[in-house]
């Protein structure tokens, strides 16, 4: 039971990774290239933060994959 509980953390720790890199550094690109944003960037655009929250969001994004990935690979090691 223990082992299907770190799979499904790792994988919604992978989730929400991949939304949060998609919403953060494709919401700066929209942003750069079309003047809008979407998701939560816009969100926290319209809260009144700065422009390099969407960056920051991406960041986030990474970092859980990076945890997801750690996860899995401790998971999976001998």
């Amino acid at each position: 039971m223990a082992a299907q509980t770190k799979k499904s953390s790792a994988g919604l720790l992978a989730l929400f990774g991949a939304i949060l890199v998609v919403q953060g550094f494709g919401s700066a690109i929209t942003e750069a290239g079309w003047d809008t944003s979407f998701g939560v960037s816009a969100l926290l655009r319209e809260a009144g933060a700065p422009a390099w929250v969407d960056l920051a969001v991406g960041a986030v994004g990474c970092a859980l994959l990076v945890a997801a990935a750690r996860a899995r690979g401790l998971r999976d090691a001998p």
